[in-house]
């Protein structure tokens, strides 16, 4: 038996008001994705390709010839492993004291009450709008004072805490009820141990988001380490590629297999931990 008319309209006008809208979104969700990893992709095949190859006009695609002898001379002729080494060990090494510290600071602003408390936070966020560019000279004249140019100490002194961190958790941690905290010091518990063995658990989530902020500042970061390092053995490997490229601008199969070297471990990283990092945004949102 034939439908009515009456259904097929109201199929026709189902698909046009929810199909059709839907698809067009992943459509162009699909475009931009593609638009976005054109260039990396480009990146990767231009590494790969014989010296020259990758200047050809029009540009090729994909290498001819894949060739590796542009990541053999990083690491014999240009010692890459020594820049590589420094910014995994110098973004290792903040993230995890930048955890500490802004962890424990967004407890205190979320679950301690001390005088001034309130305005000194809204110190903090008011400090935001100041660019990180226009501290940057105070802060190198202090760190000369105190002898810290060129040192690993004066790299990562300004990476210790942030205000967005401490704002981060302290927005986190005002979800979790007060009742659990007076319950363990009722049992006994130091302010200490319930921040250590209570409250980082329970902020697992946001850890994870906050340090995957932090290890990837840290390690595109350029103009800091910059400023402050002289000897070229201390540089990181932004510094290092940018003065490779001084040295070989015609050279562009090397400076795009310095570039992947410098992308892929920080992407495999974001991958590792994507679970985590998007609970912790949507966590953070709702209970923000």
């Amino acid at each position: 038996m034939p439908s009515p008319p009456s259904a097929g309209l109201a199929s026709h006008r189902r698909w046009r008001y929810r199909v059709l809208p839907s698809l067009l979104l992943h459509s162009l969700l699909v475009v931009g994705a593609a638009l976005a990893l054109t260039p990396l992709l480009w990146m990767i095949a231009a590494s790969l390709m014989p010296p020259g190859e990758a200047n050809r006009y029009p540009p090729q695609l994909w290498p001819s010839v894949i060739t590796f002898e542009h990541y053999a001379a990083l690491f014999t002729r240009l010692d890459l492993a020594r820049y590589l080494l420094n910014s995994t060990l110098l973004a290792s090494a903040i993230t995890l004291v930048s955890l500490l510290v802004n962890s424990m600071a967004g407890y205190a602003f979320a679950k301690f009450r001390f005088r001034g408390r309130d305005p000194l936070f809204r110190g903090l966020l008011a400090a935001l709008a100041i660019p990180a560019q226009a501290a940057m000279l105070p802060l190198f004249l202090l760190l000369k004072q105190f002898g810290l140019i060129n040192t690993w100490g004066g790299v990562m002194i300004p990476g210790l805490a942030s205000i967005f961190g401490i704002f981060l958790i302290r927005q986190y941690l005002l979800a979790i009820p007060n009742s659990l905290l007076d319950a363990a010091r009722m049992d006994g518990a130091s302010e200490f141990r319930i921040y250590w063995s209570l409250t980082l658990p329970l902020c697992r989530p946001i850890l994870v988001t906050l340090a995957i902020f932090t290890f990837l500042g840290v390690w595109n970061d350029f103009m800091w380490p910059l400023i402050v390092l002289s000897d070229s053995t201390r540089y990181t490997l932004p510094v290092a590629l940018a003065n490779l490229l001084g040295e070989h601008v015609q050279d562009t199969e090397l400076m795009m297999a310095g570039s992947v070297l410098t992308v892929l471990p920080v992407l495999l990283l974001f991958v590792a931990l994507q679970k985590h990092y998007i609970a912790g945004i949507l966590l953070g949102g709702i209970k923000g």
